[in-house]
């Protein structure tokens, strides 16, 4: 699609493109806008650019880093949406972010709120919209609903973003040097539901919506109260990370137990790799990434795959002996000096060194909870 300086969409003949559903076709639909965005309709895209200061090109991509349709030349935009241009120009013409980490703070911005207002809007709202008598629509039910919950949700969100943005922000401050904010050392873990396809075939789209949604919460619980990072959820699949290999551990063990309590779940499997990883808008990138993927992919049922930089940094850290002989004998030499054992969480066992498609050669080590351990 392309956008002339009006900001007409049109494809790659020249033809008019489709515009989205307009919610101004239907009166409630259009009250039910104004409530949430708190204005009424003014200003073309044209005319929203120019009172804003910005050229039309710089607000297209704004608005199209940001998730939104295009609209032509429809009057649909509101004061918010020219003050939201001016506040991201602004940054721009003060140096404080450039024009390309500004478009990218939209796109961020925007992919994320639209998962969050997805999500509401499904499971959230459908639920307390039902109409409490016959004739009343949906809608007619949702416009009290939203107008209670919005201030509400509003404040909410913007505690917990403040939240996270203090962590993240904590994160970056005890990074030892500049390269560190964006390539870092981190424990990156993949737990996967084994025979996930086999269920898509066999359970009504209810069931699997539900088991999904009690996987993913399950997982995103045990991330988080371990203090690890849920960097996203793919269904039958959870990406996490950890600054530290002892709290990757645990979490994929913590995983692999809980899933196996509960009767109504698949058997799951996890794999964890340690290394350089790169980060970008709240994702994670690199071979250390690539790595923790292929060993999920090779992993026992109900067991735990790791690469070997993730064993050593186990063992480095005494979360792990380095063999069975060795905690054994580090065990004789503490009794006969009468001083205290030391103690292990975990244990490694190390398997059969095999190829791993466009990795090469690698050395993966099983992890298991040791006896005794919490």
């Amino acid at each position: 699609m392309t956008v002339d300086d009006t900001g007409s969409g049109t494809d790659a003949q020249g033809r008019a493109e489709p515009r989205a559903a307009d919610p101004g076709d239907d009166p409630l639909a259009l009250r039910l806008e104004q409530l949430i965005l708190g204005a009424e309709r003014r200003y073309t895209p044209f005319q929203a650019a120019r009172s804003a200061g910005v050229s039309m090109e710089l607000a297209s991509r704004f608005w199209r880093a940001m998730g939104f349709a295009d609209i032509g030349q429809a009057k649909a935009l509101t004061e918010a949406d020219v003050l939201a241009l001016r506040r991201l120009a602004g940054l721009v013409e003060a140096g404080l972010l450039s024009e390309a980490m500004a478009v990218q703070v939209a796109r961020s911005t925007g992919q994320t709120t639209a998962r969050l207002a997805d999500w509401q809007i499904d499971s959230f709202l459908e639920g307390l919209t039902e109409p409490p008598e016959p004739g009343m629509t949906r809608t007619e039910v949702t416009y009290p609903l939203v107008e209670l919950l919005l201030p509400e949700l509003e404040e909410f969100l913007v505690y917990v973003w403040r939240r996270q943005l203090a962590a993240a922000t904590g994160r970056v401050v005890q990074a030892t040097d500049d390269e560190e904010m964006v390539d870092r050392r981190l424990a990156v873990g993949f737990a996967d539901l084994v025979g996930f396809t086999r269920l898509t075939r066999r359970l009504e789209e209810e069931e699997l919506g539900e088991l999904v949604e009690a996987f993913e919460t399950t997982a995103a619980d045990l991330v988080a109260a371990r203090g690890g990072r849920l960097i996203k959820t793919l269904g039958d699949e959870v990406l996490y990370s950890a600054d530290d290999a002892g709290v990757a551990a645990e979490i994929a063990l913590r995983l692999i137990e809980t899933m196996a309590n509960d009767e109504t779940m698949p058997e799951l499997r996890v794999g964890i790799a340690f290394g350089t990883v790169t980060t970008r808008m709240g994702d994670v990138f690199g071979t250390t990434v690539n790595l923790a993927s292929r060993l999920t992919s090779i992993a026992p049922r109900d067991a735990v795959l790791v690469d070997s930089a993730f064993a050593e940094e186990l063992i480095r850290t005494g979360e792990a002996p380095a063999s069975e002989t060795e905690a054994a004998e580090a065990a004789a030499a503490a009794e006969k000096e009468g001083e205290e054992p030391p103690t292990y969480r975990f244990a490694l066992q190390p398997m059969w060194q095999r190829p791993v498609r466009g990795l090469g050669v690698v050395e993966p080590w099983l992890l298991m909870r040791r006896d005794g351990g919490a």
